[in-house]
C-alpha cells in the first residue's frame, strides 16, 4: 500500500445544532484530492474521534470510502485505550472500506514498552486491517520508543509509524528503521520538513485541511531532497502553521474552514471555538497570505 507524501488528517465538520456536516465534508474531501493529497485520514485526533458517537464513526468512515473511490488510501483512526477495544474497531473499520488504521499508543492507562508491543501486536494479528503505529506523547501520557518501534516494525501487518514527536533524536531513532517495508511518517507540521529531509517519506498533516497544495509542494520537495525548495515552502507556511499552535488541535484548524467556504468553525465540547481577537486575526492573516494556494471554491 503507497502511503507516502502528503496525508491529511481530517477534520470533522459539524452543524450549527452540532450534527454531523456531511456536505461541508464532503467539500473538503474533493478540495484535498484536487489539490494533490495522496491520502486521508478519518476520525483521528483532528477529526475528533473521541466525540462521536458510534454511528456517526460509522457515517463518516463510509462516505468518506464512498467520496474517495479508491483514488488515495483511507486510513480510519481506530486505536482506543484497552487492546479488544481496539481490536474490535479496527475489524469494524475494514468492515466499512477502511484501507488502513492509524492505532494511537493507548492513552490515559499508560502501559509499559512491553505492554505497548503486545497491544500493537494483538491489533496486528487480528484487527484484519494493515496499520500505521501512531505516537503522540503529549496526548496519550506514554511514548512508544524507537525500540520498541524496532521489534514491531517486522510484522507483515504493520506499515509503519507516524510520529508526532520531532526532536532531531527521534527522527534520526526512526529513519534508521524506514525501509521498503515499514515507512516512517511525521506527525508534526512544525518540524515536518526536518524529519522529511531526514528520512520521512511524508507527513499526516493538520495544516494541510486548509492548504492542501502548498503542504503537497513542502513534501514533494521534502521527500525527494530538495533543500532550497523546502526552505521556500517551509517559510511560505510557517505563519500559518504557528498560527494553528495557538489552541489545542483542532480548534484552531477549525476555525479557518469558514474562510475556505469549508464548514464552521464549530468543535464539540469540551472543545470550544477559538474566540474573536488577536489568534483569530493571526490565523486570517497568514491564511490570506496563502490565498493563492487555498481556494477551496
Amino acid at each position: 500500500m503507497n502511503i507516502r507524501g502528503s496525508i491529511c488528517a481530517l477534520v470533522t465538520p459539524f452543524t450549527a445544532d452540532g450534527a454531523l456536516d456531511l456536505p461541508a465534508f464532503g467539500r473538503l474531501i474533493d478540495y484535498q484530492l484536487g489539490a494533490g493529497t495522496q491520502g486521508l485520514v478519518v476520525a483521528g485526533s483532528t477529526g475528533e474521534a473521541h466525540m462521536l458517537e458510534a454511528d456517526e464513526f460509522d457515517r463518516l468512515l463510509a462516505f468518506t470510502v464512498e467520496r474517495v473511490a479508491g483514488r488515495v488510501p483511507v486510513i480510519a483512526g481506530t486505536g482506543e485505550a484497552g487492546t479488544a477495544k481496539t481490536v474490535a474497531a479496527t475489524r469494524h473499520a475494514k468492515a466499512l472500506g477502511a484501507d488502513a488504521a492509524l492505532v494511537v499508543a493507548p492513552y490515559y492507562v499508560r502501559p509499559t514498552q512491553e505492554g505497548l508491543r503486545r497491544h500493537f501486536l494483538e491489533v496486528a494479528e487480528h484487527g484484519d486491517l494493515p496499520l500505521l503505529l501512531y505516537n503522540v506523547s503529549i496526548r496519550t501520557s506514554c511514548d512508544l520508543l524507537p525500540e520498541t518501534v524496532a521489534r514491531l516494525a517486522g510484522h507483515p501487518s504493520i506499515l509503519g509509524i507516524k510520529e508526532a514527536r520531532g526532536d532531531a533524536e527521534r527522527i534520526a531513532a526512526l529513519a534508521e528503521l524506514a525501509g521498503e517495508n515499514f515507512v516512517y511518517l511525521s506527525g508534526d507540521d512544525t518540524s515536518a520538513a526536518e524529519a522529511m529531509l531526514g528520512g520521512a517519506v511524508g507527513t499526516i498533516s493538520v495544516v494541510a485541511n486548509l492548504v492542501p497544495r502548498a503542504f503537497r509542494a513542502l513534501c514533494d520537495a521534502a521527500t525527494g531532497g530538495d533543500r532550497e525548495a523546502t526552505s521556500r515552502c517551509r517559510a511560505a507556511l510557517d505563519p500559518l502553521v504557528q498560527a494553528l499552535n495557538c489552541a489545542p488541535n483542532p480548534i484552531a484548524v477549525k476555525a479557518g474552514l469558514p474562510e475556505l467556504g469549508l464548514g464552521l468553525a464549530l468543535p464539540r465540547l469540551p472543545l470550544v471555538e477559538l474566540a474573536e481577537g488577536p489568534d483569530r486575526a493571526r490565523l486570517r492573516q497568514a491564511l490570506s497570505s496563502l490565498a493563492s494556494l487555498a481556494t477551496a471554491a
